[in-house]
């Protein structure tokens, strides 16, 4: 079926196969299958690896060729595109992590909980992922959005997902193959929708082009049943029935249809299934080691830790990976992992001796923003090898334990920091950043961050600081040397959010004049921190700066702030979502009113036209007798 602006791609197109193509699509991967029983059509069976299941071998008359539908050409994807695509996720959670992205976005629409688990397909018995939420679910030209490729409907500024690419390239990258089914409730008008779209599929007819199967149903008010909803013709709907019931996990209609039952009135349920194998032949998500859990196979090292920390956990096991994923969710908003809900973790409760440190960067000309980083020593540390900054964009972690710094002599090791940057933009992958100017200077101030917040805490958990040696100092007049303190004196978090040239005499002296200064008074620092100056600013008790009591309660103070600022925004938003919805329900009474109303009026009208009738019969009657 064609979209109204469907210009980049064909979906459900039965013209790009031809009619008698169908029959060659009972074509099943089969465990065993003989690959010399196939057609000469189809290309080398399909690798179950999926960094070998790129090689797309295309016979000679089956080169692609432009299209040239009603004298229009247009662009044309080829299913090699799918898995080229999706190499771009590199770690498999990478990409279960824009899955959940996409259900985390419909917490807008309603949603309230998603839930990952391991099912077996009843066609074949073989594992296969199942993701489900309950958000607004996808109507019949959403889905066929969500299935092409740069559509997306996400407009909204606090929405993760913008790119329209994420669930092609999340689901290519964990199966081969995935169903899609969604129902959507919209004007008291109910549709469901299924799509296929299916790699082995693709590659076992031998297509040049991407071919998506999609069905659809509408709900029959009166005979309280979903009917197939038409949308060209019936020889349409029955061709891709047909290929959705010979290439998916499902054999009869109804066993398609009964996947809604647990979808209730709107929401959307995503089954992948022909999972890939590692380099090894084995599963490549393991589903046994841990019956609450999905973990990578083959990767033990993070389980062999002597700490069981969530950094040394979340490359290989996805519910601690989930558990720091977002930033901070709504309370009522739940990720479920086979069964067990995940508990949020926050990293900046993890931290001690935790100093928040502002820093405003010059986005362009016109535009100064402020961000504020949370640092400090794990709790575990100095036993924990972990360090590194976790940065979050619009709330989803983009970079976990990212390490701006190489401990080399051990400076910076311990130190971890939580930010969320959003003048800086991702990558389409979710897992990096942008290689920017801007992301440039950010990484040069977190690695000054870094060391200036080393030098001044090392000492509090047992590490000794790293002298200077005079080779690597700058030479400064005999002045400033009088008035320089010893190395080993821990360093101010005062600095510009710029580096001060090293052979500024200026500069110098103001930094040794810093370090001379008493402490700020607390009160001293939160009108710095309410100033817009461009500085870094950094929270100071009221007591000496070497007293670990002092730090820790100024430190808890802030944190406090932080989260109060963070829970005064989310009950802003939820109040905001509770006046739409009273708003709504304020609409559908006025309108159940209305036809209400309307039904009274036909029924009064009834009710007269059926007296004027009797009325008229029985006078008809009198006048025959009389005569």
């Amino acid at each position: 079926m064609t979209m109204s602006n469907s210009n980049i791609i064909d979906l459900c197109s039965d013209d790009e196969m031809g009619r008698s193509n169908i029959k060659k699509c009972r074509m099943e991967i089969e465990p065993g299958f003989d690959s010399a029983s196939a057609p000469s059509v189809c290309p080398t069976p399909i690798s179950r690896q999926f960094w070998k299941a790129g090689y797309y071998e295309i016979e000679q008359g089956q080169r692609c060729k432009a299209a040239n539908q009603y004298g229009k050409n247009h662009m044309r994807i080829h299913p090699m595109f799918l898995h080229s695509n999706a190499t771009s996720h590199k770690w498999a959670f990478g990409a279960m992590a824009e899955l959940l992205d996409n259900a985390v976005d419909e917490v807008q629409n309603g949603a309230t909980f998603v839930s990952i688990d391991k099912i077996s397909t009843p066609r074949y018995g073989t594992p296969a992922l199942l993701i489900r939420d309950d958000g607004g679910g996808m109507d019949p030209d959403a889905i066929r959005r969500c299935m092409s490729f740069g559509f997306s409907d996400k407009k909204s500024k606090f929405t993760i997902g913008q790119y329209g690419n994420g669930f092609k390239t999340s689901s290519m990258r964990l199966g081969a193959d995935v169903i899609v089914f969604s129902r959507h409730l919209k004007s008291r008008s109910l549709t469901q929708s299924v799509g296929l779209l299916s790699y082995t599929f693709l590659r076992w007819m031998g297509y040049n082009n991407v071919v998506v199967p999609m069905v659809d149903y509408e709900f029959n008010s009166s005979a309280r049943t979903f009917g197939p909803l038409i949308r060209h013709d019936e020889d349409h709907f029955s061709s891709n029935l047909t290929m959705l019931l010979q290439w998916s996990p499902y054999s009869t209609e109804d066993e398609l249809l009964k996947q809604f039952d647990d979808i209730g009135d709107h929401g959307t349920k995503v089954v992948i299934y022909n999972l890939w194998l590692n380099d090894d032949g084995e599963m490549e998500l393991d589903f046994d080691s841990d019956p609450e859990d999905i973990c990578i196979n083959g990767d033990k090292t993070g389980r062999m830790k002597p700490i069981q920390y969530v950094a040394n956990l979340y490359q290989h096991s996805l519910r601690a990976y989930a558990s720091i994923l977002y930033r901070q969710l709504p309370h009522y908003f739940r990720i479920i992992l086979r069964g067990q809900d995940i508990e949020y973790h926050n990293i900046a409760e993890d931290l001690k001796y935790v100093q928040f440190i502002k820093y405003m960067p010059q986005v362009d000309e016109n535009l100064e923003v402020g961000i504020i980083t949370a640092i400090g020593f794990l709790k575990e540390a100095p036993h924990a090898n972990t360090h590194g900054f976790n940065i979050y964009h619009r709330n989803r972690l983009i970079l976990p334990f990212w390490r701006a710094v190489r401990c080399t002599n051990s400076t910076g090791r311990g130190v971890v920091g939580v930010l969320e940057p959003d003048f800086i933009q991702p990558t389409h992958n979710k897992q990096d950043f942008e290689k920017t100017s801007l992301f440039q200077k950010l990484e040069d101030r977190l690695k000054q961050m870094t060391v200036e917040y080393w030098n001044k805490h090392c000492k509090l958990i047992g590490y000794q600081q790293v002298k200077i040696t005079p080779s690597t100092t700058t030479t400064v007049p005999s002045s400033a040397t009088q008035n320089c303190v010893d190395q080993d004196q821990p360093l101010l978090l005062n600095h510009g959010s710029q580096y001060e040239s090293s052979n500024s005499r200026a500069g110098l002296i103001k930094k040794r004049k810093d370090l001379l200064d008493p402490p700020l008074k607390l009160q001293h620092a939160k009108r710095h921190m309410g100033s817009s100056c461009g500085t870094d600013v950094q929270c100071i008790s009221e007591q000496p700066e070497n007293s670990v009591e002092g730090m820790m309660q100024v430190s808890q103070k802030m944190l406090l702030m932080q989260e109060n600022k963070r829970l005064r925004s989310q009950l802003l938003t939820l109040e905001k979502m509770v006046q739409e919805l009273d708003l709504k329900v304020q609409q559908l009474m006025d309108e159940q009113e209305n036809v209400e109303q309307h039904a009274g009026e036909l029924e009064n009208e009834l009710t007269q036209v059926t007296q004027t009738l009797f009325e008229s019969r029985e006078w008809n009657i009198y006048e025959q007798h009389v005569c």
